[in-house]
């Protein structure tokens, strides 16, 4: 991890240009790894169905009325 360290103070001492150039280069250089075997063979995780959800789920809650729903009717009783 030393290695690690001692490259990120290098690369804090860089002008922008250079930053630039070596965030490119990085870049580059990480999108050429491939991932290893396992995961490559790793088969993808099923998809959800959604679908069968529709009409119970809504699209969207707001947390704030929902707790104050709740609230209201807890007070109701």
């Amino acid at each position: 991890m030393s290695n690690y360290q001692e490259i990120l103070h290098q690369a804090k001492t860089l002008i922008l240009d250079e930053k630039k150039l070596l965030l490119k280069d990085l870049t580059t250089l990480v999108s050429q790894d491939n991932p290893p075997e396992d995961i490559q063979n790793t088969p993808a995780p099923p998809r959800l169905n959604l679908v069968r959800w529709r009409g119970f789920l809504p699209k969207r809650v707001d947390a704030r009325k929902f707790q104050s729903k709740i609230r209201q009717e807890w007070d109701a009783d």
